[in-house]
C-alpha cells in the first residue's frame, strides 16, 4: 500500500531536496535522503528484515545487506565494543 504523507508530486519533492541540497553546497538528491534514513535505522539497531521491508521496501533482503551489509574496520570495532565492552 502506498500511502502519501505530503500531498506533492515527486518532481515537486526533488525541487525542494535539490535546492536545500544547494543551499548548502551539497548534491542531494531525494533517494540520499533515503539511503541516509535506512542507514541511520540499521545502525541504531533496526532489524534489517524491518529496514529492507519496512522502510526501503525492497522485495529481497539481499538488496538492502548490498547496500547496508557493508561495514567499515571503525564501525565493526564500535559495534563489538558496544557488544562486549
Amino acid at each position: 500500500m502506498y500511502i502519501r504523507i505530503f500531498p506533492t508530486s515527486y518532481v515537486a519533492a526533488w525541487t525542494m531536496v535539490r535546492k536545500v541540497g544547494n543551499m548548502v553546497q551539497i548534491a542531494l538528491r531525494p533517494h540520499d535522503l533515503r539511503r541516509h534514513a535506512a542507514t541511520y535505522a540499521s545502525r541504531s539497531g533496526t532489524p534489517i528484515e524491518i529496514v529492507s521491508k519496512v522502510i526501503l521496501r525492497h522485495a529481497d533482503l539481499s538488496t538492502t545487506q548490498r547496500y547496508l551489509g557493508k561495514v567499515n574496520d571503525t564501525e565493526a570495532i564500535r559495534w563489538i565494543e558496544t557488544l562486549y565492552g
